[in-house]
């Protein structure tokens, strides 16, 4: 797993920067949402402990090393609006996979891809990665364009990998490799 610190990464518009309790309120508002969920692994969230908790896990991700969320941040207002990730680590292959969520009110307007283009960034630099990956939802056309944006390529398709809400779910699996990242650029 590699070593973590404190980190803040800006773009035009944004920046994504550790997190912390005072984002609570906003990351519960976000994961509440019944569309920002669909596509997730678990229901809406109903209780703002279930955010509380989950930035538990993020701060002791942070000091294990088994992931990187960031919050994303509008750098014009302060506002939370989602957040990237970088977890499931694997040292020895030098990969790991790509995750984020983003509020409802900020779909469409280029957010994700330019969040992630920035955490894509670090990660093949400074963390020093060759292969990132992400597995969504088919039925979420929008994270699929995101990523071939980016320059994931679809690479494969798992049938009821999942359960979600006690319904199978299928999987869409997505890969960038360093070659390809540096290619783009």
């Amino acid at each position: 797993m590699p070593t973590l610190t404190p980190i803040e990464l800006t773009t035009r518009r944004l920046t994504l920067r550790w997190m912390n309790a005072a984002d609570a309120e906003a990351h519960f508002a976000i994961h509440a949402d019944p569309e920002v969920a669909r596509y997730l692994s678990r229901p809406p969230w109903t209780e703002l402990t279930q955010a509380q908790e989950a930035i538990r896990q993020t701060l002791a991700q942070y000091a294990s090393g088994e992931g990187l969320r960031l919050g994303i941040v509008l750098r014009e207002t302060g506002q939370l609006i989602g957040h990237a990730s970088l977890f499931h680590f694997v040292d020895d292959s030098r990969r790991c996979e790509v995750g984020y969520s983003l509020g409802r009110p900020f779909w469409g307007h280029g957010h994700a891809s330019e969040a992630l283009d920035a955490l894509l960034g670090y990660g093949f630099g400074t963390l020093d990665l060759n292969r990132i990956e992400a597995d969504i939802d088919p039925a979420n056309a929008a994270s699929g364009r995101v990523l071939e944006k980016l320059g994931f390529k679809r690479e494969g398709y798992m049938p009821e990998r999942w359960i979600v809400n006690g319904e199978p779910a299928d999987t869409v699996f997505y890969g960038l490799l360093l070659r390809d990242w540096r290619a783009r650029a």
